[in-house]
């Protein structure tokens, strides 16, 4: 199986595990403890789009790389209109999500993607069953 369906597999997968009710995981983003998971939707303008891919990569793998309350940021873009972008983001908790947005790579990322940026919507996810989560992971 190919790294492209792979990830189709992995976002739907994790998606039907980041929505609906409370787990033992995941309650809310009241508590510093629980994990965060969160889907960004973007627009792009369409004659940015290799510029923007490659800036967003490249912050994707420095996050996962330096920061270890990043779990997953997992960018994918729909395959018959490539300027409309999803982010899979799960964080450790809601503490590591705030320190995510003071790092040096994020904050290139947000001021030299700014101009490209069409459209953004951050939707707060919730697990349905979190305990089921660690597998899909260890399935890769």
């Amino acid at each position: 199986m190919n790294f492209q369906k792979i990830g189709v597999l992995l976002f739907f997968a994790i998606s039907l595990n980041c929505v609906g009710q409370e787990s033992k995981y995941e309650k809310s983003y009241s508590g510093e403890d629980e994990v965060m998971v969160r889907i960004a939707e973007l627009e792009i303008d369409p004659n940015s789009i290799d510029e923007y891919l490659t800036i967003l990569k490249e912050e994707a793998e420095a996050s996962l790389r330096l920061e270890p309350g990043v779990i997953c940021i997992y960018p994918m873009f729909q395959k018959e209109n490539p300027a409309q972008i999803r982010l899979l983001e799960i964080y450790a908790n809601k503490s590591a999500y705030e320190s995510h947005l003071k790092t040096p790579h994020f904050k290139k990322y947000k001021t030299t993607t700014a101009e490209m940026v069409k459209d953004l919507k951050l939707i707060d996810m919730e697990a349905i069953d979190a305990e089921s989560m660690s597998m899909i992971f260890k399935k890769l």
